[in-house]
Order: C-alpha cells, then structure tokens, then sequence
C-alpha cells in the first residue's frame, strides 16, 4: 500500500541545541491508527512538531503524499491537510465552544460552508452542542480534548496528530477519546498519536512505533509490538496485552 507519510533518517532539535531525534524513521499508511510509544525523552513529541512544520528539519526529508514537507511553515502543512493537536490542546479558553469549532476553519480559502460544517460537527458530538455558549476554559478535560479532537475536522483533513491525548484524563474518558480515534479513522482519516499509556495505545492502535534516543527501534503492526518480548520488558513493563 503508498504511504500517505513518510520520514526518512530525521534530525531535528530545538533552537541551536543538542538533536532530539537523531535518524528516526516513519511510515503512515492511510486510515489507520498509528501509535508512537518510548521512554520520558525519546523524541516523540518532537517528531510530531517537526512533520508539523514547528521544528526546523536539519536533516532528513518528511514527505506526505510524495512531496517535501521540508522548511514548509506550520500553517503550510495545515493547509496540507495535517492538523496536529498538541499536549495543552491549544483551545481559545475565553472563546466558547461553537467559536473555537469556528476557529477551526480559519485556514479555509472558502470559508461559505463553514457554519454547516460545524453544525455537522455538533450533531456529532451532542456534547458540544449542549455547550456550543460555553467558554472553552470551563470545561473538563475530556470535553476539552473533544472539542480539540472535533475541531481538527473542520478542514476534513488527511492526518490528525495527538501529542499525549489521554494524559491528566480517567480510564471512561480515555476510552472515549479512543472511540472518537476509531470514528475518524472509520471515516478515513489517518491518526498518529504519541501515547504515555503504551499497553492502552497499542491495544487500540493498528501499527505500533517504538521511538528510543531519538531513534526508530522497531515498527510494525501493532499485536507484533504488544507480543514482542522485548518490548514487553523494555517499554510495557513487561505487560503482555490482555
């Protein structure tokens, strides 16, 4: 099957300092939940930021859908079709919900359908349309991740990336955030998300990615992850999956 993302012997690093991730390599396959795992420091969340545009490549190529992604700014790859949702989920607090859904579509060239949109959105998500008045800072955690996750539909897009989506979240809500992943990837969007709970990560997730050092230990299909014993005991406590 094409890859719909590819990263090729990536360096990249913060400002002038030290790389963070030092060779990492990635493949993405469309409509599949793709799930990053490794120890405090790896480099995951950095690799998000850099095929994001928000960290400068110093070597190595990220190519999505054949093409370069390479010194193309944050709102270019948006516009691309990559929308990343970050740890703090980057949410307008004083906004209300149905104003940051709005926000949603600010990089839309035509912007004539986007109230239908978002109302397609909300019948979605009921949740959000009890509190579409609803300043955005006075939700809870899962509500902000869903309307964080909700959000990234707007522009339809082809990849949504999840830094830590499930992290300060209880096991229910968890569990939620996870069937929303699943209904997106049912509808053909391509998820990649870093995950501090690698056993639930992996559970739900089709290909697994196991980021050490900044490097690229291991991919493949994500049961092959879950079973290898090495992995088990390296990065899953060594947990065998349920």
């Amino acid at each position: 099957m094409e890859k719909l993302l590819e990263v090729s012997s990536l360096t990249a690093g913060y400002g002038d300092g030290p790389a963070i991730l030092d060779g990492a390599h990635l493949s993405v396959e469309p409509g599949k939940i793709h799930c990053i795992i490794g120890p405090n420091g790896a480099g995951k969340s950095t690799l998000l930021k850099a095929i994001c545009g928000m960290l400068k490549i110093r070597k190595g190529d990220v190519k999505f859908k054949g093409q370069s992604l390479k010194g193309l700014r944050p709102d270019q790859v948006l516009r691309k079709g990559i929308c990343f949702v970050p740890q703090e989920r980057a949410l307008f607090p004083k906004m209300t919900v149905r104003e940051n859904l709005r926000m949603g579509g600010f990089s839309l060239a035509d912007k004539s359908g986007l109230e239908k949109r978002i109302d397609e959105i909300e019948e979605r998500f009921p949740i959000l349309r009890e509190r579409r008045d609803q300043h955005a800072g006075t939700m809870s955690g899962g509500q902000q991740q869903t309307l964080a996750m909700a959000r990234t539909l707007i522009i339809k897009p082809d990849i949504v990336m999840l830094d830590e989506p499930s992290l300060g979240l209880a096991p229910k809500i968890v569990a939620e955030m996870f069937d929303i992943m699943r209904l997106m990837a049912g509808e053909g969007i391509t998820i990649l998300l870093v995950e501090q709970n690698a056993l639930t990560g992996l559970k739900n997730a089709d290909w697994g990615v196991v980021l050490d050092l900044g490097r690229t230990l291991f991919e493949g299909p994500a049961d092959e992850v879950l079973s290898d014993p090495r992995i088990q005991e390296l990065y899953l406590g060594g947990k065998k999956a349920a």
